[in-house]
């Protein structure tokens, strides 16, 4: 099992939190297009012997495309790479896209889920964020897709500046009553070298209150659950059979390949990850030529994310995978570091694993953190 992650790099507008790599200028999308397509007939033979079950159109804003243009690129995927009968094929989408003929021409497309970028239904939070939407769009747009569309996922950002617990939780009940079945949903967090980051400094906002992120992180955790949501990763709640295949597989060490620029690629034993400039990007696919830097993972490095990533999950780290793929040392040295955190009941045992408890979710990276062999 594989999947495939997509790098759209454009935006309409730069939202103040995000660090991701974007241009704003869509000058270069036809050859974008182009070096995309070129990436992913180079790269064929990564996957060869393994099949894609999931497609996952990130970004920037993949929604920026025509259907047309998302077709074509699936259809160099389909000629390439063997594909399941039935991939989930995501694509990340803003609500300020999303029309009526756009849905309608999505639907016909083969992408079957749809990440929306809601983040709040409080136009004071999108002016702040520098959204490129308004409350009334992001409405209209959910009333639209969820006739088209049975698996949508939104995503929401929680511990804004001034946002108060009531606003909070008409941002869950809105989505809740609109029937959506998958929850993304962040802390605002401040990034270096972002807007945002620089409009705190200055004193133009408020600087984001890990206090209010944990209180709004309590509500959400339990307002989900009451609506019938599983909390199957910190930051992700599915409704049964509608978890992300595409981020679950991220979770549980599956290999995946990262087409774009900025994307990353893992195969269970190494990492890389294409150049962060779009000119430079497409230049090295020009001359067929891929733009990555590769990083070999030690010992240490495998088990470092293997915590890492399975301490956020449901499914916890399994003592009985640790032995087996790492051998005696990294199973003492583990069941070592968890018994101060059994003890504050951070974490606990379930059968053959350890995982977070309740109390510990939003502690988890710090938690993981003391499990690292450095």
């Amino acid at each position: 099992m594989a999947g495939i992650y997509i790098h759209i790099p454009f935006c309409k507008q730069a939202c103040h939190y995000c660090d991701f790599h974007f241009s704003t200028s869509l000058a270069k999308k036809d050859a974008m297009l182009l070096a995309l397509q070129k990436e992913l007939e180079l790269r064929r033979e990564e996957l060869a012997t393994t099949t894609v079950e999931t497609i996952y159109f990130g970004g920037g804003t993949p929604s920026v495309l025509s259907s047309e243009e998302i077709n074509q690129l699936l259809a160099v995927v389909s000629e390439n790479y063997t594909v399941s009968e039935t991939p989930e094929i995501t694509l990340e989408a803003n609500p300020d896209d999303l029309h009526e003929a756009k849905i309608m021409e999505l639907a016909k497309s083969s992408v079957n889920r749809l990440s929306i970028g809601i983040q709040s239904f409080f136009d004071a939070h999108l002016t702040l964020m520098n959204r490129a939407h308004d409350s009334e769009e992001a409405k209209q747009c959910l009333e639209i897709a969820t006739q088209y569309f049975d698996n949508i996922t939104v995503d929401l950002i929680y511990g804004i500046p001034n946002m108060t617990m009531e606003e909070w939780q008409t941002n869950l009940q809105t989505v809740f009553d609109f029937g959506i079945s998958h929850i993304s949903s962040y802390a605002l967090t401040v990034e270096p070298k972002t807007a945002l980051e620089k409009f705190i400094r200055q004193g133009k906002y408020q600087n984001v209150s890990e206090e209010a992120s944990l209180a709004h992180f309590n509500v959400l955790v339990q307002e989900a659950e009451k609506q019938g949501f599983v909390h199957y990763e910190i930051s992700n709640f599915g409704k049964p059979n509608y978890f992300s295949k595409h981020n679950s597989s991220y979770w549980k060490g599956a290999h995946y390949i990262g087409i774009g620029p900025s994307a990353h690629s893992f195969d269970g034993k190494t990492r890389s990850w294409n150049v962060s400039n779009n000119t430079k990007y497409i230049k090295s696919m020009e001359q067929n030529e891929l733009p990555s830097t590769t990083e070999t993972l030690s010992k240490d490095d495998q088990y470092n994310e293997y915590v890492m990533t399975g301490l956020r999950t449901i499914w916890g780290i399994s003592l009985q995978y640790i032995q087996k793929e790492f051998g005696d040392n990294y199973l003492h040295h583990t069941q070592k570091s968890a018994q101060k955190h059994l003890q504050e009941e951070t974490l606990q045992t379930e059968k053959d694993s350890i995982k977070t408890t309740q109390k510990g979710k939003f502690l988890c990276d710090g938690i993981a953190a003391d499990f690292f062999k450095v």
